[in-house]
């Protein structure tokens, strides 16, 4: 999808959306969720992928919109190359706009993200003034540029993400913000053990897992790190995942009847 002025009102929904998660205590994941399933609907690519620093200042997989696209982010930030870390590194955009061109300075990296389907990136850094977070991951099975409009509306929605996380109101200097991110990032791995929990139990994938997960959540209204938690820790709560016999809404707390 090209962000041209048709599209306009798809943009807008996507910033009203991401603005009414911006709330007290928020859920940092479902925000960075949020943000890489708007970049894949309201712009030409296959996939995104976010990375996140720690507070030691290593980068971290925290979210994808696709199973290909956190393969290849993981296997960046284990070879410690690609776009992503030097969009983060200098707060700049990088390009790949052909992975194949014997330019393209990642090798290993180039190679892994052919392997899984990509022949072009465009990097975003979520970045505010001087400090950077993060950085936004664009993949593409074509190869070529972006249009510099689609390139605008990615940076918008990656700066939308940026400013939520460090202007939430609860954080006020930066070990607050560092153990926010910290949090963000420890949620992920166990929300990665329950996805795993689910592909094991469900016999699914781990993409319809994750989907599985998510929408319980929203539907429930719950944290997805809690959630996640609650399937690792009681193998209740996976069944009632794989196996829902009344729908949320007519559940009643304490009540343990069958229809």
């Amino acid at each position: 999808m090209n962000a041209s002025d048709d599209h306009e009102p798809a943009l807008a929904e996507a910033l009203v959306d991401l603005a009414d998660t911006l709330v007290d205590d928020y859920d940092v994941i479902d925000l960075l969720d949020r943000l890489t399933q708007y970049c894949v609907r309201l712009l030409p690519i296959d996939a995104a992928g976010l990375v996140l620093s720690d507070q030691r200042g290593h980068l971290r997989v925290v979210s994808s919109s696709a199973e290909q696209a956190r393969v290849v982010e993981l296997f960046q930030l284990e070879a410690d190359e690609g776009p992503c870390l030097d969009s983060f590194r200098t707060g700049q955009p990088v390009t790949a706009a052909d992975l194949r061109a014997a330019t393209a300075p990642w090798p290993r990296f180039t190679e892994r993200a052919i392997r899984e389907g990509f022949r072009s990136v465009h990097a975003l850094p979520m970045r505010l003034r001087s400090q950077t977070i993060g950085a936004l991951n664009l993949f593409r099975a074509e190869p070529g540029l972006l249009p510099h409009a689609d390139l605008r509306v990615g940076q918008a929605l990656a700066d939308m993400a940026t400013i939520g996380i460090l202007h939430q109101q609860t954080v006020r200097r930066a070990d607050v913000l560092a153990e926010q991110l910290q949090g963000a990032l420890n949620s992920r791995v166990i929300i990665e053990q329950a996805k795993g929990v689910l592909s094991g139990r469900g016999q699914l994938d781990m993409a319809q897992a994750f989907t599985l997960l998510r929408n319980h959540a929203r539907n429930t209204n719950q944290r997805l790190s809690d959630l996640a938690l609650a399937v690792i820790e009681d193998n209740t709560t996976a069944d009632l995942l794989l196996h829902p016999t009344v729908p949320p809404s007519q559940r009643h707390h304490g009540d343990n009847r069958q229809p």
